[in-house]
Order: C-alpha cells, then structure tokens, then sequence
C-alpha cells in the first residue's frame, strides 16, 4: 500500500502517473512531485519490505531535485527485483477536484506498464474528486493511493 500528497501550486507543471498535463497548477515537491508515481513507488517497496521511496530518494538529496519520477519507479523496480519479486499488478487512485483525468488515463497506463514491464491491463488507474471537501476539493492538492501485488520468483 503506497500513499502521496503534494500542494498544487502556480508555476509547476503538473506531471501524473509520467505524463503531462496540461493545468493552470502544478504539483509542489523536491522532484517533478508525481504522487501517482510516488504512491505506486512505496506500494512496490512496502510490498518487497525495502522501506519507502523518503528513504531510498531523500528530498535533502541534491541528484533528486527536479528529478523525472519516472526514473525513481525505475530504481524502485531494480529494488524490488533485486529482492527476487516480480511485479503481478497495480491498482491506484489519484484524488483531484479538477483537472478531470479521465481521458488521460489510457496514456499514463501505457506509460506506466512500459517504466514497470508489464501489461496496461495489469494496471489500474481510477480518478476521484473528494466532493470539494478537504484539500484536495479545494484545489490546495492531489493524493494518490495504490496497492502493488508482487511475486517472490
């Protein structure tokens, strides 16, 4: 089980689950602030029981600011294999009033089963608003969940 947050702000671009999209906000963090990416990360990690993605890519580490998440879920991946796991599958939830991300989905499934080797259809992405409540209905924010099944080869 994997869980993120990131502060919405002006003046970043808003990455999720390795693509781009296109907002008026961007997501605030050390790195490009991907939570999707950051949620499966520690999903992965805690699954293989390597501890979690702060302690493998530390924001006070200079290499990770500004950094592609995209190349952290694939240090993630080399950690879980080197354990002797294989990932099965992925099942996320990205919490965001707005933008809507349904019609970006597809791509960001496809970009993800190319970074974790595996199926598009081994992966699921869902969406949610929280009802304009808390931070997220406000648009101060984004959380993502997800859960990783992985396999001891």
């Amino acid at each position: 089980m994997g869980y993120d947050v990131h502060q919405l702000v002006e003046g970043r671009e808003l990455w999720l689950g390795g693509i781009r999209i296109d907002h008026a906000k961007g997501l605030l963090g050390h790195s490009d602030a991907d939570v999707l990416i950051h949620a499966i990360c520690d999903a992965l990690l805690g699954a293989a029981d390597a501890r979690d993605i702060g302690f493998h890519f530390p924001d006070t580490a200079q290499q990770y600011e500004n950094i592609d998440s995209k190349i952290l879920l694939r240090k993630t991946i080399a950690l879980v294999r080197d354990k002797g796991f294989e990932i099965s599958n992925i099942d996320a939830t990205v919490c965001a009033q707005r933008p809507r991300l349904k019609e970006y989905i597809p791509t960001m499934k496809e970009v993800l089963s190319q970074q974790l080797g595996i199926d598009s259809d081994d992966i699921s992405i869902k969406a949610t608003t929280t009802e304009k409540l808390g931070f997220v209905g406000k648009e101060e924010g984004m959380s993502a969940y997800a859960v990783a099944l992985i396999i001891k080869q």
